[in-house]
């Protein structure tokens, strides 16, 4: 069978090869820095301090993770840190889906008011002091509850998965539903949140981001450092290996730890961006699809 083919015009090709050129360039910049922080990483000091290090590790080295490792509360961290970001996600998602689902039900009175005033704690908030004060008086100051509450709804995320429901969830299957006994609650548990699987992925997905890299929440509530994050504990270590004043005298200290200090920056971005990044993969199937039915339409 002869096929016909389509052949590209001068105009046509010329803008493919832009596009495969942009791309590239684009890939380039992104990847570059990845992999040069991953390669500093595993360099040695003297190679980053110097600014040997390119593209890949040069005089191989793990000294910046023994230093990492080395400290007795990283485990601790890390563990806490995974405390923070299971518990304080699931928290998130449910608080989430409990607030979007009755905004987006057309037969529930009052929620245009409602909605208006979750807008409006994104618009105007009474600030870090106040906040300060209501934890305090809560009495969460130094416990893990300070870490999980005051996060505990975004208006944002309400915001997205209030119109996934709109769009996704036909009010026909409530109706049905209805007639064969089903009530609000049990509809919400057996049906909706089975179909909503993308779209609680996705949130779930930037929570978890969230409380991964939170700090400055310890910084303000926390007080005992055995309930420290990784986080904040990854920054202690490098802020105690700063230089400082007194010890210029000493040439030959002051430079090795300098270096070290280098070569740990390193160390502790890989450190704490891996176990998210080994996760990211596996909810990645769902991100796509579930951004743009819950935020684009409706």
């Amino acid at each position: 069978m002869n096929r016909s083919v389509i052949r590209e015009s001068g105009s046509d090709r010329v803008f493919t090869i832009v596009n495969y050129i942009v791309l590239a360039l684009v890939l380039v910049a992104v990847m570059y820095p990845l992999i040069y922080v991953v390669s500093a990483s595993f360099s040695s000091s003297y190679a980053v301090l110097s600014g040997k290090v390119w593209l890949w590790p040069v005089d191989p080295s793990l000294d910046g993770y023994k230093a990492v490792f080395k400290n007795k509360n990283i485990i601790t961290g890390f563990q806490n840190t995974l405390f923070y970001t299971i518990a304080g996600t699931l928290v998130n998602v449910v608080m989430t889906v409990l607030a979007a689902y009755p905004l987006s039900r057309r037969d529930f009175r009052g929620r245009n008011g409602f909605m208006l005033m979750f807008a409006f704690t994104m618009m105007f908030s009474g600030g870090l002091i106040p906040t300060y004060f209501v934890v305090k008086n809560l009495h969460m100051i130094d416990t893990v509850w300070a870490m999980l509450i005051p996060t505990a709804l975004s208006v944002w995320n309400v915001i997205i998965m209030r119109t996934y429901f709109q769009t996704t969830i036909p009010h026909e299957l409530l109706e049905a539903s209805q007639l064969d006994g089903c009530n609000d609650f049990r509809f919400l548990v057996k049906i909706v949140v089975p179909l909503s699987g993308p779209i609680i992925a996705v949130i779930a997905l930037f929570y978890a981001v969230g409380h991964w890299n939170q700090y400055f929440n310890a910084m303000i509530y926390l007080k005992d450092p055995h309930l420290y994050p990784m986080q904040l504990i990854l920054r202690d270590i490098l802020v105690q290996n700063e230089v400082k004043i007194d010890m210029l005298g000493d040439v030959k200290s002051a430079a090795a730890r300098q270096g070290l200090r280098e070569l740990l920056k390193y160390s502790l971005i890989v450190v704490s961006s891996v176990p998210l990044l080994i996760v990211y993969p596996f909810v990645q199937k769902f991100f796509v699809k579930g951004v743009m039915i819950g935020s684009l339409k409706g």
